[in-house]
């Protein structure tokens, strides 16, 4: 190792081996450049999106921006905080080497591709987790094989950062309300555009934690949680908030003016469920009528053990959040890099619980898809039953069905 390389961990594996750029430490859009921050949170969206990879010094693979930096096939490599400070002028991120070296690379890093192949049996109708709008149409281009993809998923908050939304200051009440909902609209209305034949497109209702919504609030009051994960978000704040119903009417209504009927193939998911009675109350609250397509998010063990109640209480399909029920269940912080070791995607207890899932939907005829990092599907296809479906975010994808059925699915 020279006096410029620095060896990290690398959290999330881009589509190239090595790429370089300018360090910006800014909360600007630099096209081109490595962003370098020592932790990821909203604020960084714009910047995140023009970057070609991150360096940080804090946060676990599976945080909620890096699911972004998943998504987009963006690189993010953990360094310590002090060697944070040494990356100057132009650095190299070696993604093999798992290292970078202040210095340009001398040469450009070759993407990883593979042969057009189907995809592997057991996966199902695939569900691509998007960070934007223009994932969609960047997936559905790949060829004949994105005929495999049933839907799109996205969340809310996610589409609130493209749009360049706070949606907690959005939903204090007043004009803002319906300037929200419009504008989330807008955003789904290009999503319904880029659709495919036959494909979908599921909303997971705002989820937008504390210690999140504080990086991207300028009028509001964020309340200071011990523990934003467990705190006061998912459906437990729909449940308590008087104006997103009102803004998701604004936005549904908008929708259905701007795409008619095509405004169907938008449907709605609770995000963060503890129980079947949080899910009934959810419907009545949000003003839905019962026609009105209703998922569920299953990503707390009491949800898990919760399936068939959920399914009785009308949920139309349920989604299985594996990143956040890992944490639950294993007592280990997605977003803390110190406990790395102890958040295992294959313990025996996690997949005991997806288990459960798959079989209690199967029961209840309600499908099921399950979320899958690119590093752990082979895993779940051979010792799991097989759900509907798997959501896959969209750069592993690309690699899934690029690949051919009998090849090791996603490198590290």
């Amino acid at each position: 190792m020279t006096d410029r390389q620095i060896r990290g961990v690398l959290l999330i594996r881009g589509s190239a081996s090595v790429v370089d750029g300018p360090c910006n430490r800014t909360e600007r859009p630099v096209a081109g450049s490595i962003l370098i921050a020592q932790t990821l949170h909203p604020r960084l969206y714009d910047a995140l999106m023009a970057a070609r990879a991150v360096v940080c010094s804090s946060g676990g693979s599976t945080g909620h921006m890096q699911s972004i930096c998943r998504a987009k096939g963006i690189p993010v490599l953990l360094v310590g905080p002090a060697d944070l400070d040494r990356l100057v002028g132009v650095v190299t991120v070696d993604l093999d080497q798992e290292s970078v070296t202040v210095g340009a690379a001398g040469g450009g890093g070759a993407a990883t591709t593979g042969a057009t192949g189907p995809l592997p049996d057991g996966v199902g109708s695939a569900c691509a987790v998007i960070a934007d709008p223009r994932d969609i149409g960047g997936l559905n281009s790949i060829g004949p094989r994105a005929a495999d993809i049933e839907s799109f998923f996205v969340r809310e908050e996610f589409l609130c950062f493209s749009a360049g939304l706070s949606p907690i200051d959005a939903l204090r009440g007043g004009a803002a309300v319906h300037a929200y909902g419009r504008a989330i609209a807008e955003q789904l209305r290009v999503c319904v555009d880029a659709l495919r034949p036959g494909q979908r497109l599921i909303l997971r209702m705002l989820d937008l934690r504390s210690n999140d919504a504080v990086h991207i609030t300028d009028e509001a009051t964020v309340p200071s949680e011990p523990n934003p994960d467990m705190g006061l978000h998912g459906t437990r704040w729909l449940l308590r908030s008087a104006a997103y119903p009102q803004a998701l009417h604004v936005m549904l209504d908008t929708l259905r003016e701007r795409l008619g009927d095509e405004a169907d193939r938008v449907h709605l998911s609770a995000p963060f469920l503890t129980d079947a009675e949080e899910f009934a109350k959810l419907r009545p609250h949000l003003g839905l009528s019962p026609e009105t397509p209703l998922s569920a998010f299953i990503e707390t063990p009491a949800a898990v053990h919760a399936t068939s109640d959920i399914c009785a209480a009308g949920a139309d399909e349920l989604f299985v959040g594996t990143k956040d029920l890992v944490q639950f269940y294993l007592a280990a912080d997605r977003s803390n890099h110190l406990v790395a070791e102890s958040y295992r995607t294959r313990h025996p207890a996690v997949l005991d619980g997806l288990r459960r899932v798959i079989e209690d939907a199967r029961d209840a005829g309600t499908p099921v898809r399950v979320f899958a990092l690119g590093a752990d599907l082979r895993y779940y296809l051979d010792r799991l039953p097989a759900p509907t479906g798997y959501m896959m975010c969209v750069s592993e994808l690309q690699h899934v069905l690029r690949s051919p059925a009998d090849h090791q699915l996603i490198p590290r």
